[in-house]
């Protein structure tokens, strides 16, 4: 592993105390089907030194506030989420940045708040959930949307698209992040394009999780489908999906990197990781299928010069990794080690 990579993360996560023990108060002790992760920022800072990341621009996953039914307390969580994040960015400006959290479904609440955030905060972009007590991203008849969208517009935003547990009961022994996810992101992408949305927006900059769920893979089959409800041609449907920015969160395989590399523009492809909801032999063995094979340069571009083009501020600025002490290094490289093994391992043809 290239430990000096020098890699921007869009896809990481903070679960502040605080944010923990509102969500248990209300019976939440996991999300998407995995137990609640510890979270620090120095244990964020050791594996961002493990994956070879400088900085991370960091989010709060679901399901956000969407589980307060109160409005009012919704809006109250997101601004206290966005002022610990906005700390946390001050404290550590080379290492940390922020998607902030928007109060949704209350679409005049979330307009109000990203406003605070991105006017004077400085948050790096928001974090919206594909869906939101049911309702998603791009739905029709949700005319308070283009309100939000009209905000986000205005200022250039990056919206960072996370998913959410699927309005519809699990399927047992499915875990939700295993594949719900991946198709609540999607049909938020979908409902994006299909209703015009990132036509209307154009300053808007998406980013879709997790490689867009099943964009990539499926994107002529739903342009398809758009063009033949809607009329418009294929062709500016599908331009429409390969617009979107995509992140390789425990996307980048031998089987799903190639069809995203393929599919995505030039320069919309972000390092992801996925921490800490994604264990760090998670991040490894992807940042593994991400070096093996791809082009030196496609990699530096994912790696960092495709999100410095989307972040300005980072550009050209490698944060200081502080030298970490020997024993923790040894153990470093010995993970390292362990992860391309175990990479090599379950390679298709190898065993």
């Amino acid at each position: 592993m290239n430990a000096a990579a020098g890699r921007i993360d869009v896809h990481q996560h903070i679960v502040p105390s605080f944010y923990r023990d509102r969500l248990v108060a209300s019976g939440i002790a996991e999300a998407g089907g995995r137990a609640l992760p510890d979270w620090s920022p120095e244990a964020a800072l050791e594996v961002m030194d493990l994956l070879g990341t400088d900085t991370a621009i960091v989010s709060v996953s679901t399901p956000g506030t969407a589980f307060l039914t109160d409005p009012q307390e919704a809006a109250d969580l997101a601004r206290r989420l966005n002022d610990f994040s906005a700390s946390l960015a001050a404290e550590h400006p080379s290492r940390f940045g922020y998607f902030a959290t928007l109060p949704m479904p209350d679409t005049a609440a979330s307009a109000t708040e990203a406003r605070r955030a991105l006017d004077d905060l400085g948050a790096d972009g928001v974090t919206l959930l594909a869906n939101n007590q049911g309702v998603y991203l791009g739905a029709d008849g949700q005319d308070g949307q283009d309100a939000l969208w009209q905000t986000l517009n205005d200022r250039g935003a990056v919206v960072f698209v996370h998913p959410a547990e699927l309005p519809a009961p699990a399927v047992e022994n499915i875990p939700p992040f295993a594949a719900d996810f991946l198709l609540d992101t999607t049909r938020a992408a979908y409902l994006l394009v299909r209703n015009g949305v990132v036509r209307r927006h154009p300053r808007i900059r998406f980013v879709l999780s997790h490689a867009g769920g099943f964009v990539p893979y499926a994107s002529h089959r739903m342009a398809t489908a758009i063009a033949a409800d809607t009329g418009r041609s294929p062709l500016d449907v599908l331009d429409d999906f390969r617009g979107f920015y995509y992140d390789t969160a425990l996307s980048s395989s031998p089987a799903a990197l190639p069809t995203l590399l393929a599919f995505a523009r030039p320069g919309h492809v972000l390092f992801g990781s996925d921490w800490p909801f994604a264990p760090a032999i998670a991040g490894q063995y992807f940042v593994n299928g991400l070096e093996s094979g791809v082009d030196p340069a496609v990699l530096r571009a994912v790696n960092r010069t495709n999100a410095e083009a989307l972040f300005p501020r980072l550009a050209g600025t490698a944060a200081p990794v502080a030298a970490r002490p020997a024993p923790m290094r040894l153990r470093q490289s010995a993970q390292r080690a362990v992860a391309r093994f175990l990479f090599k391992l379950v390679q298709p043809g190898t065993g």
